[in-house]
């Protein structure tokens, strides 16, 4: 059976929309009493299925729908996986989190999913705005949804007015550039630029959109949302916005500074390059003042956003590569992080500060070692996934004979040792006499779902380090396939790479 190509393009996100929607009609029809985590399971359902989809479309080649505004390559798939693979690990982690409005959490979760996913198969500057809508109003609500906590509530009204002020720099910047070129559409936007009189407009253009996307990753000086939304909104909550709805808004800067703007890239990689750097320093330095575990976690992506960025100023191939790599890669330790604090905090998150974590490895030593795991990996020691994800993207940056930027990044990397490791001493140090009885208290077990989550964090920040070639592999055939729209020889459809290729 041949289904028409608009549906074949956006079987992954027709699949969400319908679970999320389902859930919220079971949700209608459930006894208060009910218990709400088979709608999780359904939701995790949606998710998984959704992402098999997205493996099943990287056979079939490019997709496009809706009059080639959408447009369905290894490169959106990439980050189609990497999106489900982020909500299914967030939902295992917060089956048993959410005791009331359980089904509108999961089925929030789920919208989300399906306007970063749309973010990433757009080639169409409308339809990325579109997209980018529907991923940040489930964000806004998701981080207020402890709706008796003045923090979560503070954190949502933050981000709702800071969000929706970015948003009208890049709903600008589409309009230059609509006035520069003729056109929303990047591929046509690219052509334009070539024999454009107005490229001061153009620059002015991706400037614009570049502020309304730099809030999204938390890049400096977008950043000042960061520290208290994190803080305030739910733990699942912040492991997944700082993930996924990044690795969306990475995915549409690398296609439109690659694919829009190629002919300015040595315009666009300066601006970069200084936003990176501020990003790495603000980021680390701001962090090392923190006593609040979500906080430094703040500042700390904050800081990896920069990290990534220093891919942006690497030439085509080895940067979007890197990028699609160190994305990947952060999402796993980080979600994996977050995890923990969940887990350790629980609901209420009593515990968030550096103190509160005195003994925690006498309590809970599963726990401990996970955590410690996670922040070596965001430190950058080796066999994990942030020291190759490091390498990988320091080195892109040499071959581009950025060496200040990335003597920078290295600079900042060991600061970053500190804050992580004054948290990680914590851990194993043990409790003060006031502190012992409340820290070495009975702590409750953690779920089935939520150990399956901490497992698959776990083992892929691992796999990440140790054994990077199949998930680089993928990297590189998603930077091929995006440098097809103004490559002349796109790659063939249904094929990857060897196996055991590297580069």
């Amino acid at each position: 059976m041949n289904l028409p190509s608009s549906v074949t393009a956006l079987l992954p996100e027709y699949v969400l929309t319908l679970t999320g929607v389902l859930i919220m009609l079971i949700e209608a029809v459930l006894k208060p009493a009910t218990s709400r985590k088979p709608l999780g399971w359904l939701a995790i359902a949606g998710a998984t299925a959704s992402g098999l989809l997205g493996v099943y479309q990287l056979r079939l080649g490019v997709l496009t729908a809706f009059s080639g505004s959408i447009q369905v390559d290894a490169f959106s798939i990439f980050f189609h996986l990497l999106i489900c693979s982020v909500v299914v690990a967030t939902l295992l982690g917060s089956l048993d989190y959410f005791q009331v409005h359980a089904g509108e959490y999961f089925a929030l979760v789920l919208f989300g999913a399906v306007g970063m996913m749309l973010m990433t198969c757009s080639v169409e500057l409308l339809m990325i705005f579109i997209g980018l809508e529907i991923s940040s109003i489930s964000t806004y609500i998701l981080a207020g949804f402890h709706k008796g906590q003045g923090t979560s509530v503070e954190s949502s009204i933050k981000y709702f007015l800071l969000g929706s002020f970015a948003t009208s720099f890049f709903l600008y910047g589409i309009a230059l550039a609509y006035g520069a070129t003729g056109s929303t559409g990047i591929e046509a936007i690219a052509a334009a630029l070539g024999t454009s009189a107005t490229p001061r407009m153009a620059f002015l253009a991706l400037a614009m959109m570049l502020v309304g996307l730099g809030f999204k990753v938390s890049a400096a000086p977008f950043h000042l949302w960061t520290p208290d939304v994190y803080q305030g909104a739910p733990a699942p909550v912040v492991g997944l916005m700082s993930t996924a709805p990044k690795a969306a808004a990475f995915a549409v800067l690398l296609r439109i500074t690659f694919c829009g703007f190629p002919t300015m890239q040595h315009r666009w990689s300066l601006l970069l390059w200084g936003l990176a750097a501020l990003s790495m320093t603000i980021g680390n330095l701001g962090a090392l003042k923190q006593t609040d575990v979500k906080r430094m976690l703040a500042y700390s992506s904050i800081a990896h956003a920069g990290y990534l960025l220093v891919a942006f100023t690497a030439f085509a191939p080895d940067g979007i590569s890197a990028a699609c790599f160190y994305t990947a890669s952060y999402a796993a330790m980080n979600v994996g992080a977050f995890a923990v604090v969940n887990q350790v905090g629980g609901r209420k998150e009593t515990l968030r500060s550096f103190e509160d974590y005195r003994g925690l490895a006498m309590r809970r030593p599963v726990l401990a070692a996970l955590l410690a795991f996670f922040l070596l990996s965001l430190i950058g020691i080796p066999f994990t996934g942030g020291f190759f994800g490091k390498f990988y993207v320091f080195s892109a940056a040499l071959q581009a004979d950025h060496v200040w930027l990335a003597v920078i990044g290295l600079i900042n990397s060991g600061v970053a040792c500190y804050y992580y490791l004054r948290l990680l001493s914590s851990v194993y140090t043990r409790p003060t006499e006031s502190k012992s009885n409340e820290t070495l208290a009975p702590a409750s077990v953690v779920s089935l779902p939520a150990g399956i989550g901490l497992t698959l964090a776990a083992a892929a920040t691992l796999l990440l380090g140790i054994l990077p070639g199949h998930i680089l592999n993928l990297a590189n055939y998603a930077s091929a396939s995006l440098r097809a729209i103004y490559a002349p020889a796109p790659p063939t459809a249904g094929t990857l790479p060897p196996s055991g290729a590297t580069q």
